[in-house]
């Protein structure tokens, strides 16, 4: 079967050896996802709701490049650094997602890639044959 793989031209991306997004037949699965602009700076510093949003957005972006949109997300994985935040998480996966209703988890992690990230999001959309 045939993959289509999306870049988000990060340099990350060739050195660790993955793509923001592979689509194979009607799944496409996103990696993990952070906050950051098209310059790599994170947007939304020690603000895990505008984080979150951010890194929704990410993920809507690379799903456009497939043939899927967020409304074909089943499952979302939502790693955060302080899971007391989980509210204001919650909220921003909510007001994104809220009427699609994927499958999810929050899980409390150590720290993230860069100490400043505070949310990162996986996600697997199916698309409608």
């Amino acid at each position: 079967m045939e993959q289509k793989r999306i870049s988000s031209g990060t340099k990350w991306e060739s050195k660790v050896g993955y793509s923001r997004a592979v689509q194979t037949g009607v799944q496409v699965h996103v990696s993990g996802t952070t906050a950051t602009n098209d310059d790599g700076d994170i947007v939304g510093k020690d603000d895990a709701y505008k984080q979150t949003k951010k890194a929704l957005q990410n993920i809507e972006s690379a799903l456009r490049e497939t043939d899927a949109s967020l409304e074909d997300v089943v499952r979302t994985r939502i790693f955060v650094t302080d899971i007391d935040d989980w509210e204001a998480i919650g909220e921003a996966h909510g007001e994104v997602l809220g009427d699609v209703r994927p499958t999810t988890s929050m899980v409390e992690v150590n720290r993230l890639i860069d100490p400043e990230l505070l949310v990162e999001v996986e996600a697997v959309a199916i698309i409608p044959e």
